[in-house]
């Protein structure tokens, strides 16, 4: 965003990253099987529909988390599977009359355009369940080979008092487990337990020929917690550093991942395990049992595409990193019940603190602007010292990240560092070395956090556009409005200037005078 290179000294540091294990239940220092390096797995979506917001946190927490190690210096490998074989994609296909791969594929492609709207960077390697079959059956035989798994009926079954271990993750007992009701079905004349999981599933005779597979035990498919265990082992080995996902997934999804790799592998799986916390919904927890009872503009607003339509997808990046990650994150939605329906019968909503947030995105980008503005000023300028006080300030933001992905302080100090900045433009201060110091600052940040890392002018176009769409303001009628103002003030016909701008202030729109024109914006 300037001509200022960034500093280099930054990455020849390793990252001092520490993290809330969720295995030991304790904040420990990012595992690294090999030095400078840090081998990460996230899971991924099951594509048979668009994400909603629960799907768009760990996206955000994960590129984030990488965004962080790799300014560090680390050597990240990152892995986010996609899982295209599931009993919901066949479910969701027959409801549409799609094949279930096209569906599957239909989904792939929206759901990495909805998380690039976002920001995330694409993992370095993003497997599929339908790419790793081969994989899937040779661990699972292996399980079968060493007694932790069982045919039954065409079925292959995980047998969890096998695996000593269980419920370390989740912290629980076999034997509390029992107690519990943990199927799903009256399977109990095809399971030794009913704690055991399903490792392939034969196929139902009503199911579509392009969801079923070959394999040992017949045509089927692999059960959902195979699947990550192999795509893992793939691309990271039988042990890696840090296994990531939303804290509904704790159990039983990544408590059966570590019985079944270990059990295979015969070795650790991943060394530590770090587990985002919830959406709620204005205050509440949203169970999906119980979504249907919400208002059709929550529904409509929970899914992340119908969201972006109404704020900006840097918003959305900024509310969710102004929680930490292991808190629960309010969605507030405010419903105008007295409001016009629309084509699709919702009513108009709010989002006051999304709203909020796409207001501070404007002043992050309003600010760089005027720090670009600055940065001839800054050519040349001999480059900071670590005393500098800028510097302590990116020390500062750079250990809140370090210390378990802390982005509620570290946004602290970002505000500290876009105050300087307004102040330095304000005051007009003409010091090249601070100048040089913030633009450095303001690059690193941004590019950590993904948040205002783009360029000024086309955030505000953008923005200028969809609020333009939404209150169905003409631009053309604008643009017109404030050209006749311009020109009102050139032939100092300051009443007319004065009217047109009272005006268009009505209407929401602020003007602003610089050096090379009038620019407006809908506020």
């Amino acid at each position: 965003m300037t001509d200022l290179p960034s500093r280099p000294s930054r990455s020849t540091r390793s990252s001092h990253f520490h993290v809330h294990d969720t295995l030991s239940n304790s904040l420990i220092p990012l595992p690294q099987k090999s030095a400078g390096e840090c081998s990460i797995y996230a899971c991924g979506p099951t594509v048979y529909n668009l994400i909603h917001l629960g799907n768009a946190r760990p996206a955000v927490v994960f590129d984030t988390l990488v965004r962080h190690l790799r300014a560090a210096g680390t050597k990240v490998t990152y892995v986010r599977n996609f899982t295209d074989i599931d009993d919901k994609i066949i479910q969701a296909a027959a409801q549409t009359g799609e094949s279930p791969r096209a569906l599957a594929e239909r989904f792939v492609v929206a759901y990495r355009e909805d998380v690039a709207s976002l920001g995330c960077v694409a993992p370095d390697h993003q497997p599929r369940v339908s790419e790793h079959l081969p994989e899937i059956i040779a661990m699972i035989e292996k399980l079968v080979e060493k007694g932790h798994a069982y045919v039954s009926d065409g079925d292959v079954y995980f047998r969890v008092k096998s695996f000593a271990d269980y419920g370390k993750l989740s912290k629980q007992t076999v034997e509390d487990l029992e107690q519990g009701d943990v199927s799903r079905k009256n399977d109990a004349d095809v399971k030794e337990s009913k704690l055991d999981f399903a490792l392939w599933k034969a196929a139902k005779a009503h199911e579509q020929p392009d969801a079923r597979w070959p394999s040992p035990w017949g045509e089927g498919r692999p059960g959902w917690h195979i699947e990550c265990s192999a795509m893992a082992k793939k691309w990271l080995g039988d042990s890696f550093d840090l296994h990531g996902g939303g804290l509904d997934l704790k159990f039983p999804h990544h408590e059966n991942e570590i019985a079944q790799s270990e059990a295979s592998n015969g070795a650790p799986f991943a060394s530590s395990w770090m587990h985002n916390a919830m959406i709620l919904v204005n205050g509440k927890k949203m169970a999906k049992s119980e979504a249907s009872s919400y208002p059709p503009e929550i529904r409509h607003a929970m899914i992340l595409r119908n969201l972006l339509a109404l704020v900006d997808a840097e918003a959305v990046r900024l509310w969710l990193l102004a929680t930490h990650y292991r808190a629960d994150v309010n969605f507030e939605v405010v419903v105008d019940e007295s409001g016009e329906r629309d084509a699709q019968g919702l009513r108009p909503t709010r989002f006051p603190l999304l709203d909020e947030a796409e207001r501070r995105v404007e002043y992050f980008y309003d600010t760089r602007a005027r720090m670009n503005a600055r940065a001839q000023r800054a050519q040349g300028a001999k480059d900071p010292t670590d005393a500098h006080p800028i510097r302590a300030i990116v020390r500062a933001f750079d250990e809140a990240l370090d210390d378990d992905l802390n982005t509620p302080v570290a946004l602290a100090q970002v505000a500290e560092l876009y105050k300087r900045a307004n102040e330095l433009c304000d005051q007009n201060r003409k010091d090249p070395v601070e100048t040089r110091a913030l633009l450095e600052a303001l690059e690193h940040t941004a590019s950590v956090l993904g948040i205002a890392n783009g360029e000024p002018a086309a955030f505000a176009r953008q923005v200028r556009e969809r609020r333009a769409r939404q209150r169905k303001i003409d631009v053309a009628e604008i643009d017109a409005l404030v050209t006749e103002r311009m020109n009102a003030r050139k032939n100092k016909d300051f009443a007319r200037s004065d009217t047109i701008r009272a005006t268009l202030i009505e209407r929401g729109i602020e003007l602003r005078d610089e050096a090379g024109g009038t620019v407006w914006r809908i506020v």
